[in-house]
């Protein structure tokens, strides 16, 4: 790294005095296996391996990378491991800070150290979507003949934030969220490392539980929150950071709601019902409950995409879409903006005319067939596309539905056995009704006998 004068009095001071550094930054991985999650980008080979001169160098060098996952996953952190743990000169710059201007300053000096000292230089790029095209464009021929390996990090999608020339030239690493038990033992570690709380104060069970709630999977607010109720703990004389201090200190009251025990399915379940009654009202306060507990957000976009299907079906055929767009969305930016994408898609599918024709259809459709009752396919449905098919009678007699003028033809479609069964009863509700109508005219149609 090459710290101006105040960087480098910044960080000497920090050598000199640990604590002067949040907690988060005390305790960053010195190495790679200190890393804590994505595993999956830390296997024997990876890129960010070679970075660190574990791989192959020279025509086979270590790739740039592009670095994408939600807040507080370890981009930084990752970076950071490199920088300290790599022989090669390391830049870093912040997208925030840094125009076109700093980036070429960063390649010039690169170029002369490769020429002068065959030195390779990484250059880590935070936020690497905001900058523009342009600023993108900058960093393309450094990029394309290596005289720079860049490590570039982002919280948005790249595919609409990073140019394509640039993306074409790296490797997109996408990094997921903590799981509770990463954070956990991020937590435990800050607790009793030197470079931490050193064992100062204990965590309960119960505040440790609010605790990973309330980060949600984030490492850094984790740390943060930690530190601060540490420091609140100790100035009153206490040896254990209480619940009670812990939400004095993060302003977060602790929701009664446990992700593994009863209260993860009866609000869920409170969520769904309160759509299906189209409670919008209450549907949003169950909603609100499962954000506040930190709840993970796409298991609650997947229990509305079930809900579109299960309660909405053809009332309202965009219920689906929508929920599923909105399953997309939560994916890709997380919380606290995954928040409203919920509560407009909840909004929504409770306000939306309600269909369970579909669930029932499929339900007694499966109870048919599991009870046994199905038989073999007509033969003029069979495949007749194979040599001697036409000799066993397959696919002979089937008359093809685009060739009459009404676009539908009578003839039987379902084994003898259920010929005459109806398993779709539509509703009038919603766009639902037209369905109806459509039914009623193909059963006709289709020369139908009523059951």
């Amino acid at each position: 790294m090459e710290p101006d004068l105040f960087t480098a009095a910044a960080e000497d001071r920090q050598e000199k005095d640990p604590a002067a550094s949040p907690l988060a930054v005390r305790m960053r991985p010195r190495t790679l296996d200190e890393v804590v999650g994505q595993q999956h980008l830390l296997k024997p080979g990876s890129p960010l391996r070679r970075l660190v001169g574990e791989g192959a160098g020279g025509p086979a060098g270590p790739s740039s990378v592009i670095l994408w996952g939600p807040p507080g996953t370890g981009k930084t952190t990752l970076a950071y491991v490199v920088s300290k743990a790599t022989n090669k000169r390391f830049v870093e710059l912040s997208a925030i800070t840094a125009g076109v201007k700093e980036v070429r300053a960063v390649i010039e000096g690169a170029r002369r150290a490769s020429g002068g000292y065959g030195q390779e230089t990484v250059l880590f790029l935070d936020e690497i979507h905001r900058f523009s095209k342009a600023q993108q464009d900058s960093l393309l021929p450094a990029v394309e003949n290596r005289w720079v390996t860049l490590i570039a990090a982002t919280t948005e999608n790249p595919y609409f934030s990073v140019i394509s020339p640039l993306l074409s030239r790296s490797l997109l690493l996408t990094l997921e969220p903590l799981t509770d038990d990463d954070v956990r033992g991020l937590l435990r570690r800050a607790l009793a490392d030197e470079r931490g709380l050193k064992s100062a104060v204990a965590l309960p069970e119960d505040t440790e539980d609010h605790l990973l709630r309330i980060a949600g999977g984030d490492a850094r607010r984790a740390l943060t929150a930690l530190e601060a109720a540490a420091g609140a703990a100790l100035d009153k004389g206490e040896d254990e950071i209480s619940l009670t201090t812990l939400e004095e200190t993060v302003d977060r009251a602790a929701v009664k709601y446990d992700r593994d025990g009863d209260q993860h399915y009866d609000v869920a379940s409170a969520l769904i019902k309160s759509i299906r009654g189209s409670d919008v009202d209450a549907a949003l306060h169950y909603l609100a409950r499962m954000i506040e507990a930190g709840e993970d957000p796409r298991f609650i976009a997947r229990r509305l995409m079930i809900s579109a299907s299960e309660d909405i079906g053809l009332a309202d055929p965009n219920a689906l879409p929508l929920a599923v767009a909105a399953a997309q969305a939560v994916a890709m930016i997380g919380f606290p903006e995954a928040a409203l994408t919920l509560s407009h898609t909840t909004i929504a599918l409770a306000l939306a005319p309600k269909s369970n024709a579909a669930t029932t259809a499929i339900g007694a459709a499966l109870a048919d067939v599991r009870g046994g009752l199905a038989g073999s396919v007509p033969p003029h449905l069979r495949d007749g596309h194979y040599k001697g098919a036409a000799k066993l009678g397959h696919a002979q007699g089937y008359v093809y539905p685009h060739d009459l003028p009404e676009g539908i033809a009578a003839q039987q479609y379902a084994p003898d056995a259920l010929k005459d069964r109806e398993y779709y009863t539509p509703g009038r509700h919603g766009a639902e009704a037209r369905y109806a109508d459509a039914v009623e005219w193909t059963r006709k149609h289709l020369g139908r006998k009523r059951p």
